[in-house]
């Protein structure tokens, strides 16, 4: 496991951030932050000019765009060809248009719409970080984007005080979510080539996401459960099990049982919204503490003194996202990193194995 914690002295700061406070005129505020992205916006909206292989001849212009600039996605380069920033041979070309192969393209990239979060200088538990990508052991209760509700003190917040230039990427460069109660490993691009990259990989399967969890209910063994996840037909800001949602497959093994629970380690190979609570709601196996989908607490027949304390204080889903693997996106070096739970999912383990062991000494 690498860890790359950042000094404060290894940080530059804009003196009234270091409170945590909004500047008391967001005129000011907005000035000094954009001082302080200027060469990155210059590097970023930089003209480039290729030219178009031979062996790309009678394409389509966004696909041999896609071939020529990998770096950037296909989503991007539609939009910006049809604002105008892409040009080929001088003139403006639709999408579908053939190429011959020669031609001379320009393309001046473009940042993505300022945000309006404000930057917030949070405690951020930064697991690894180089130039191009850093990864950050959130933990439970902190939002990661924000919302109705929450339009401060979010895992976005904090990012964008630590590195200001992740304000021109699309969501300050988080590449996946964390529901607000879970805890674990976030993967976050630093730039715009590195963001498309870990994006692409992602949705090619090609990033390794691990989870600790504890469930209700013994499972005799390990599994997967390929079931398709879409919203609730009646509660909106639900998920849940539907035969015309999108695929959602999870894998899991079993890591210890106890009298009434399971301790499993689960990999997800689609990432839906709340898919690992879902799915295990879903084969009747919520996890402990899941206030959406875990229905009322129930405290096993002859639980332990502390078992049942612990189990009516745990008031967040038992969920941790404790390895990721990913291939670099700049090197192509294999990455992996893990990090074990909190303290509170550590407690629950050892209440659950104590109650056993006083189960089967008794």
């Amino acid at each position: 496991m690498t860890r790359n914690h950042r000094s404060r002295a290894g940080r530059t700061e804009i003196p009234f951030l270091r409170t945590g406070l909004a500047p008391p005129d967001p005129q000011v505020y907005r000035k000094l932050l954009i001082s302080r992205i200027a060469k990155s916006l210059q590097a970023m909206t930089k003209t480039q000019q290729k030219t178009v292989p031979a062996e790309l001849s009678g394409q389509r212009l966004d696909q041999a765009l896609a071939r020529m600039f990998p770096e950037y996605s296909r989503s991007r380069l539609k939009s910006w060809l049809l604002k105008g920033f892409i040009t080929v041979d001088d003139r403006a070309m639709r999408p579908r248009d053939a190429v011959s192969g020669g031609e001379s393209v320009l393309l001046t990239p473009q940042p993505e719409t300022l945000l309006e979060s404000v930057p917030e200088a949070l405690d951020l538990d930064i697991i690894f970080e180089d130039e191009h990508c850093l990864v950050i052991n959130k933990p439970a209760g902190l939002v990661v984007h924000p919302g109705a509700g929450n339009p401060r003190g979010t895992l976005m917040n904090g990012l964008l005080h630590h590195a200001p230039e992740l304000d021109q990427l699309p969501r300050a460069g988080i590449i996946h979510r964390l529901d607000k109660d879970t805890s674990g490993l976030v993967l976050v691009g630093k730039t715009l080539e590195a963001h498309t990259e870990l994006t692409r990989a992602l949705a090619d399967r090609e990033i390794s996401r691990h989870y600790l969890a504890v469930c209700t209910g013994v499972l005799t063994g390990g599994g997967s459960i390929d079931e398709p996840i879409g919203r609730h037909p009646i509660d909106r800001l639900k998920m849940s099990v539907q035969q015309d949602g999108k695929p959602a497959v999870t894998h899991y093994r079993v890591i210890a049982r106890y009298a009434a629970h399971t301790y499993i380690n689960v990999q997800l190979e689609t990432g839906r919204t709340h898919q690992i609570r879902v799915h295990f709601a879903h084969k009747r196996h919520a996890l402990v503490g899941d206030q959406t989908y875990g229905g009322r607490l129930a405290i096993p027949a002859g639980a332990s003194d502390r078992l049942s304390e612990t189990l009516r204080q745990f008031r967040r889903q038992a969920l941790h996202a404790e390895r990721i693997c990913f291939s670099h996106p700049a090197t192509g070096k294999q990455i992996d990193l893990q990090v074990e739970p909190p303290a509170d999912f550590l407690q629950l383990i050892e209440a659950l194995a104590e109650d056993l062991e006083m189960r089967q000494s008794g």
